[in-house]
């Protein structure tokens, strides 16, 4: 095979894959992050509003499958203006330096029934662990709706440092909930 035949082929496969990676799309408007901490005892419920997703997911190709994730940080709210102030500033999300949480997959293992065990890296603040994220699938038409709870410990990441790093004012379990439409996804 010639060199410039290799290098079509190449370039046809490529933008063949890379084509499939673009048609698979998160739809905003029907998704959510919210994310759920105990203060005094208290449940206190915040959402992210703006985060974007680039998919590369087949089912039937999960070794090739990828899911990566960004977060804007500075979309956190909680509802209440003084305490939506006080998430900018270095003690707790510290935007300045850190205005994007990220998740990137390594591996995605389907457990059955619509569910997957989606392995990777969580960068928060900085501060990047290792996170097996549980998935669940839902196909409606041309629509794919991914759901989960992802439990962290805000300290591994620096959430609430200082005074805010006593656990008995502010827990350090927190509960990310989401809910993904996405579309352009192969058949389960």
């Amino acid at each position: 095979m010639s060199s410039l035949l290799k290098l079509s082929v190449a370039v046809l496969v490529s933008g063949v894959a890379i084509g499939a990676y673009a048609q698979q799309k998160l739809v905003p408007a029907q998704s959510e992050i919210v994310f759920v901490s105990k203060q005094m005892g208290v449940s206190v419920e915040g959402r992210f509003k703006k985060f974007d997703a680039q998919l590369n997911f087949d089912p039937a190709k999960l070794d090739t499958s990828k899911v990566n994730f960004t977060v804007d940080m500075a979309s956190a709210t909680l509802g209440v203006p003084e305490t939506d102030a006080e998430l900018p500033k270095p003690t707790w999300f510290n935007l300045g330096k850190f205005p994007q949480a990220t998740f990137v997959s390594s591996s995605i293992k389907a457990l059955g029934g619509g569910k997957f065990d989606v392995a990777g890296k969580l960068n928060i603040k900085g501060q990047v662990r290792d996170v097996v994220v549980p998935v669940s699938m839902v196909q409606t038409g041309p629509s794919t709706v991914a759901t989960g709870v992802l439990p962290i410990k805000r300290l591994a990441f620096k959430i609430g440092e200082n005074e805010w790093a006593d656990t008995s004012m502010v827990a350090d379990d927190v509960q990310v909930k989401f809910k993904f439409s996405l579309t352009g996804v192969g058949k389960l």
